[in-house]
């Protein structure tokens, strides 16, 4: 059997491999404490769940539309308006199955083989597959935790070439939880029409964001000029949704045609049961995402506070729920680089955490504060004495 060389450029997941190593542990006795999950420990609002009972119910089990019903592509436009001022309509949206397949969707609509696609670094570990994929090429933006890893203008300039096409911005950032203000989002946006560059704005975790950082989005300067930016967002985070999958995107009707025909000649559309509760969500409560921030905003500061104190560089995360300290410093001979550290982590006091070589800074390891508080400070106590011997 031959597989296709577009595949063999594919790195396999990393998160995947520590999760195969924490089940191997499991399955041996040990016990084992995941700080490596990108999801919410919440459960999906009873509101939402019933809203989905309702729909099986009725008989609502047929497909639909390709980019999605009606009403919850007026939902995503109204969602804009309700929270950015932003001025949208059904046709401008879209209905995917999570936030990947809207990143994947958008870069096969975008990409051409050869265009360039700026990412600023650290990065979530899918984008430079999902350029891959579409035959584009990653340029790496770097950042330092003293920035806290919100890449500049000049970064960004230093990198740009004439095959620039895409930049990707994600903000709150998965791994370091750092966000850009409206005032520097808007900045880069004008830097990247002034040259001709599409902006792709990953927002997935905008509504966890936490004082005194405030959510932010591109969605009203993409109101202003809609054919430069596409903007991402999701139910995974905000409505403790992930396996619902449901993801949805703003952007010109154009490129929502586009998409379509990608998510038509692929997945169709998304479950239609998933559709019905995705509506509820968007047009319901959102009291669920007020209480999920005070938790995550208290457990962010336990977390903040213990790593602090191994003398580890890391700025406090302003949304999210991941911290992404600089670890280097404690890298042995046997444990040279943050991939090895993670085993040796998880082998020597079974804790679960994500390598930043995954997210293009070795330097650093990723930490998920997504658990309950006496979880989080027991975890954090262990890697602690692997770390420091303390």
């Amino acid at each position: 059997m031959r597989i296709s060389e577009r595949l063999a450029r594919i790195k396999p997941s990393a998160t995947l491999a520590v999760n195969a190593k924490a089940q191997e542990l499991r399955a041996q006795g040990r016990e084992i404490i995941s700080l490596a999950v990108g999801q919410p420990d919440f459960g999906t609002p009873k509101h939402v769940c019933d809203a989905a009972k309702a729909a099986l119910d009725e008989g609502f089990t047929r497909y639909t539309p390709v980019p999605g019903i009606p009403e919850l592509r007026d939902a995503v436009a109204h969602y804009y308006k309700q929270f950015y001022s932003a001025d949208a309509i059904g046709n401008n949206t879209i209905i995917c199955n999570g936030g990947k397949q809207v990143l994947y969707n958008l870069l096969m609509a975008l990409v051409n083989p050869g265009d360039e696609v700026l990412i600023p670094a650290p990065y979530w570990v899918s984008y430079p597959a999902m350029v891959q994929l579409a035959d584009g090429v990653s340029v790496f933006v770097p950042s330092t935790a003293e920035q806290d890893y919100l890449v500049t203008i000049d970064a960004l300039d230093a990198a740009r070439t004439d095959k620039t096409r895409v930049l990707i911005l994600n903000s709150p950032s998965n791994p370091t939880g750092c966000c850009y203000t409206q005032a520097q989002l808007e900045e880069i946006a004008a830097w990247a029409r002034k040259h001709g560059i599409f902006i792709i704005s990953d927002e997935v975790y905008d509504r966890l964001v936490y004082p005194p950082a405030t959510p932010v989005s591109l969605s009203k300067t993409w109101e202003a000029y809609p054919e430069t930016i596409a903007i991402v967002g999701a139910l995974s985070k905000s409505f403790c949704m992930t396996g619902w999958r449901v993801g949805y995107a703003l952007a010109h009707e154009d490129l929502i045609k586009a998409m379509s025909k990608i998510q038509g000649q692929s997945t169709s559309n998304i479950n239609s049961i998933t559709q019905k509760a995705a509506l509820i969500g968007l047009t319901g409560s959102w009291h669920i995402v007020d209480e999920m921030k005070v938790s995550f905003q208290r457990r962010r500061d336990i977390a903040y506070e213990i790593i602090s104190g191994w003398g580890a560089p890391c700025p406090l995360p302003g949304g999210a729920f991941y911290l992404f300290p600089v670890l280097n410093q404690f890298y042995t001979d046997d444990a040279p680089d943050s991939a090895t550290m993670c085993t040796k982590i998880l082998e020597e006091v079974g804790v679960a955490l994500v390598p930043g070589s995954a997210f293009g800074d070795d330097k650093c390891i990723r930490f998920s504060y997504a658990v309950d508080d006496d979880t989080l400070v027991k975890a954090l106590t262990k890697v602690g004495k692997v770390l420091t011997g303390k």
